[in-house]
This record gives structure tokens, C-alpha cells and sequence, in this order.
């Protein structure tokens, strides 16, 4: 097969998802997005799983934390057969990621799950290199491998950041892990992604995800703002988003997690309103990390909720409009399987005893 058939069938791979007009859309649809699964997230994924299924949703989304990593995590220690006998740092961190794949990433079967990287997960001895391994499954699912050499034939290999385009939308995960993030490549793309986009009437609508929130939101203290690469760069993706929605008249959304609250309305702060304009914007790190206090600004925000689980459940319009609301865990809701493993005393722990907020 020559380069030009490649790219046509490659083109008509990913056609039904990337070419459908939005008014051409019988209905809404949906899809579901958290992210921080450390600490809990055996225990509270599976219940998330479920919300999810019963929601309808046409995908999950993680943005990033899978584990600890710098210690057991307290549902992996409380699993029956590490009672007896805890394991050592090492045995745990062989372990660790499969751990996820097993609990946290199988219980939603057949609903596609796309995964971002966290901050937890380049802590030594993890980094960027073994989270492309281990995952490289979840980097490279067909419709994103199709998407990435539609964009670019020589782009063979995975990569932490990617996107793809389902009913005129195009959702855009980005790698914000550490300190060197987001680094000249990721900018590169990213940009030339949005004028892509910008260039096609049939996208009107961009989602775009990543760990931790862009520079100057409510969460400022907990965010790109906590290195000067970050801020610098964070602003640029912002400025970026701005021009696409204000002069591009794309619908814009902005999701993270990484602080371990849910917040809707982060960008509506003095900085923004006198730097261009408030963008969308949500945090969800409410997949079962231990959950942390609201920052002093919160009171901004739309809403904003501490010492919950859940995750974000979205509804698109035929118009490319999406109304997010946030679906909260509780208890009852953890599968009787999971309650019966790891006992009714450690679920309610996580629930009642896995936060920084009391």
C-alpha cells in the first residue's frame, strides 16, 4: 500500500468520528472525566465504573495519578492477601500500575478509557518513559494511532499527550506532569492542533484536559503556577484557548484534576478578567486521593465541593454545547464485591477517614 492509500484509509478510520457534522447528530451524548485515583481508587473506581455505565456514557477520561507511588497505597496495603504480609516498597512498585490496570481500569469493560499522566506518576523510580511502556495500550488505541498519523505519518510513537475528535468535538489531552511541561514539542503540536481546528467548520467544540489546572486559577497554590516553566508556558495554552474561542468562535472547556476537590467555575478570578477573558473551567481529582481542603478563593467559584467522590458526567448538544455536572459517590454506590473484599470498615474509611479536609 503506497503513502496515499495509508492516509486514505486511515482517513476513513476515523471519518465517522472526526467528519459528522454536529447538526447532523440525532441526539445528545455523553461522556464522564475525573482524575487522582491514589490512596482509594481500588475502592472507588469500580463505583465510579458503575456510574459511568449507568450514565450512558460514551467514554471515561482519567487525567492522571494512578498511585501513590511514593508509598503503598492504603487500598493496595488492605488488600486480603498483603494483611499478612505487607509489601516491601519494591514489590510494590513492581506492582503498582498493574495494580490499576486490574482494579481501577477493568471494571469499566468495554467502555473506551483514555488516560492522562499525573504528577504521581513520574516519581522516581516512575518517569515519563515507563509510563509510556506500561501503557502503551492506552496511548495507542486505534482511533488515537489513526488520529496521530492522520495529523502527521511520520508520528508513529504513542506519546503522553494526543487527541481525537468524536461528533465534531475535538478533546485534547495534555501532559503537564512535571516541571519541564509543557515543553517546546508539546507546544508545537498543541498549537498546530488549534489551527487545525480553527480551520475547520466542522470542529466546533475543543475539550482539553490535562493534571494540573493552567496558571491563575482559584486553585493557584496547587497548579502550574508552582514552577516559572509552568507558568510561562500554562499562560501560553490559556492565551491559545482564549484566541480560539474568542476569535474563532470554537466552544472552549478546560478539565484537570490534581487537587483533589471538584470546582466548577476555576478561571473566575481578577487575574483573567483583566487578562483576556474567563474561560471555562473545572477540577475534578475525585477518583479516591485523599481529598484536600478548598483553597481561601473557592468561594468564587460556581461551586466547589471537598470531602467528595465522583466524577464529572458531560452532555453534548447537537451545537457542540456541553452541560457538565458532577456526580457524586457515595457509599452505597460501591459494588457489593468490592465492600466484601477489602470489608465494610476500610470502604468506610476511605469515605470518612481519606482527607486533609476536616
Amino acid at each position: 500500500m503506497d503513502r496515499r492509500s495509508s492516509l486514505l484509509a486511515i482517513a476513513l478510520l476515523i471519518a465517522p468520528l472526526a467528519a459528522s457534522p454536529i447538526w447532523a447528530q440525532a441526539h445528545t451524548w455523553k461522556f464522564a472525566v475525573s482524575g487522582d485515583s491514589r490512596n482509594c481508587g481500588d475502592v472507588v473506581m469500580p463505583g465510579i465504573a458503575e456510574g459511568v455505565k449507568h450514565s450512558g456514557a460514551a467514554f471515561y477520561w482519567h487525567l492522571g495519578d494512578l498511585r501513590a507511588i511514593y508509598g503503598v497505597d492504603e487500598d493496595i496495603a488492605h488488600q486480603p492477601e498483603h494483611l499478612s504480609k505487607p509489601l516491601t516498597k519494591p514489590e510494590y512498585l513492581d506492582m503498582a500500575w498493574n495494580d490499576f490496570i486490574a482494579n481501577q481500569i477493568a471494571p469499566f469493560g468495554d467502555i473506551p478509557f483514555y488516560l492522562g499522566i499525573g504528577n504521581h506518576d513520574t516519581i522516581p523510580p516512575k518517569d515519563h518513559a515507563a509510563f509510556l511502556a506500561q501503557f502503551s495500550s492506552q496511548l495507542d488505541l486505534p482511533n488515537l494511532r489513526a488520529q496521530r498519523l492522520l495529523d502527521d505519518p511520520t508520528d508513529v510513537q504513542p506519546k503522553t499527550y494526543y487527541h481525537w475528535i468524536e461528533s465534531g468535538v475535538d478533546f485534547i489531552n495534555l501532559d503537564n506532569a512535571t516541571k519541564d511541561q509543557f515543553d517546546a514539542d508539546q507546544i508545537a503540536w498543541f498549537e498546530k492542533t488549534l489551527r487545525t481546528d480553527s480551520a475547520n467548520a466542522r470542529i466546533r467544540t475543543i475539550v482539553v484536559g490535562m493534571h494540573e489546572a493552567l496558571p491563575e486559577s482559584l486553585s493557584k497554590g496547587h497548579s502550574m503556577n508552582q514552577s516559572e516553566g509552568g507558568t510561562e508556558t500554562g499562560l501560553r495554552v490559556y492565551a491559545d484557548l482564549l484566541r480560539a474561542q474568542n476569535e474563532q468562535h470554537k466552544r472552549v472547556y478546560v478539565l484537570a484534576s490534581h487537587s483533589h476537590y471538584f470546582m466548577d467555575g476555576t478561571f473566575n478570578t481578577d487575574y483573567w478578567r483583566a487578562h483576556g477573558g474567563i474561560l471555562p473551567g473545572w477540577i475534578v481529582g475525585t477518583a479516591g486521593a485523599v481529598r484536600y481542603p478548598l483553597p481561601p478563593e473557592a468561594g468564587a467559584a460556581h461551586a466547589a465541593m471537598t470531602n467528595v467522590y465522583g466524577f464529572l458526567a458531560a452532555t453534548v448538544d447537537r451545537g457542540g454545547r456541553i452541560r457538565f455536572d458532577f456526580q457524586r459517590l457515595n457509599e452505597t454506590d460501591i459494588p457489593p464485591a468490592i465492600v466484601a473484599r477489602y470489608t465494610p470498615d476500610f470502604v468506610h474509611w476511605c469515605f470518612a477517614e481519606n482527607s486533609q479536609a476536616h
